[in-house]
C-alpha cells in the first residue's frame, strides 16, 4: 500500500485539469469599437498569468454581410453585440481581477459588480448558431420590406420614389412600383440602385 503511494508521487499522478462544466459563459462590457482589441489583451494577459486552464473562448460575435458598394458586392463583417465580449471562465477572485482589469473593458453585465451572473448556455447557443448562418449565408447590410417607400438612386429612374413589391435576397435584387404618367410600373433593381426614404 506504501509502495503505490510512492509511485503517485513519483510523478505517474493523472493531470489535475479543470471540469468543462467548471467554465460558464459571462458578458463583458467593453468600449465601442474595441472589441477586438479587449479580445487580443484578454488572450495575451491569460497566457501571461497561465491561467489557460480557467478559461475558454473568447468571443466576439460577428456576421457577415453583404454591402454594395460603387455597384460591387462586398462582404463586410458586423458586429452582433456591439461593445460586448462573451467570454468563458471559471469565476474566482483570480479570474474576476484579471478580466475586470483588462485595458477598455469598464466590467461584467448582470448580476452583481463583484459576482456576475453567468449567461445561460441556450443564450450561447444561439448567438453560436447565428455567428455560423452568418458564415455560411451572408446577408445584406439593408435589408428591405415589401410596402416599403424607397428613393432609386440609379439607373433611368434616378429620383423616383416606389414602393417595395418584392425582395429577391438570393439575387440582392428588389421590385419596385414607379408611378410614371399616372401609371404604376413595376421596375427590378438591384440593392445598390436605392436606397431607404
Amino acid at each position: 500500500m506504501n509502495e503505490n503511494n510512492q509511485d503517485n508521487e513519483a510523478g505517474t499522478e493523472p493531470t489535475v485539469s479543470v471540469p468543462k462544466s467548471a467554465k460558464r459563459w459571462y458578458a463583458v462590457h467593453a468600449y465601442s469599437g474595441m472589441e477586438k482589441s479587449v479580445q487580443r489583451a484578454l488572450t495575451e494577459r491569460i497566457e501571461r498569468a497561465e491561467m489557460q486552464d480557467k478559461f475558454g473562448q473568447i468571443l466576439v460575435p460577428t456576421e457577415e454581410v453583404i454591402e454594395v458598394k460603387n455597384g460591387k458586392k462586398a462582404v463586410t463583417e458586423r458586429r452582433l453585440f456591439p461593445s460586448y465580449v462573451f467570454v468563458e471562465m471559471e469565476m474566482t477572485d483570480d479570474t474576476w481581477h484579471l478580466v475586470k482589469n483588462t485595458n477598455k473593458v469598464t466590467g461584467f453585465i448582470g448580476g452583481k459588480s463583484n459576482k456576475p451572473s453567468p449567461i445561460p448556455q441556450h443564450e450561447v447557443d444561439k448567438i453560436l448558431q447565428q455567428m455560423q448562418e452568418g458564415v455560411e449565408k451572408p446577408r445584406p447590410k439593408v435589408l428591405y420590406e415589401v410596402g416599403e417607400v424607397v428613393r432609386i438612386k440609379d439607373g433611368p429612374f434616378t429620383d423616383f420614389n416606389g414602393n417595395v413589391e418584392e425582395v429577391n435576397y438570393e439575387k440582392s435584387k428588389v421590385r419596385v412600383t414607379v408611378t410614371i404618367f399616372g401609371r404604376a410600373t413595376p421596375v427590378e433593381l438591384e440593392f445598390g440602385q436605392v436606397e431607404k426614404v
